[in-house]
């Protein structure tokens, strides 16, 4: 027998936490800390300007921008992995960070 189930995600993404937080919004905060602990982690050295800006006005945004900010130098890779596993750990598909090569 097979039972098939069907999530209204949507809805489940509008619920408000605890604290006042839809999923989104929540992801958003999780996201900005775990970036601040990454940087904190690896320093900026070897980061551009470019890449960290993109990855602010990804946060800034809410955290609901297509992702551009592009990973190019190996420090940025390590930073764009770091978070990568530090957002997929928090039960975020890997797909939520801002992360792409669009060029």
């Amino acid at each position: 027998m097979l039972l098939a189930v069907s999530l209204n995600t949507s809805a489940l993404s509008e619920t408000p936490t605890e604290d006042g937080q839809n999923w989104q919004e929540q992801k958003c905060a999780l996201y900005q800390s775990a970036a601040d602990d990454a940087l904190e982690y690896l320093g900026s050295d070897g980061m551009s300007t470019e890449f960290l800006s993109r990855n602010t006005a990804f946060i800034e945004s809410g955290c609901t921008t297509r992702g551009n900010a592009c990973p190019r130098s190996a420090k940025e890779l390590e930073f764009a992995n770091l978070l990568t596993l530090m957002t997929m750990n928090e039960g975020m598909a890997s797909s939520f960070v801002p992360f792409g090569c669009l060029e």
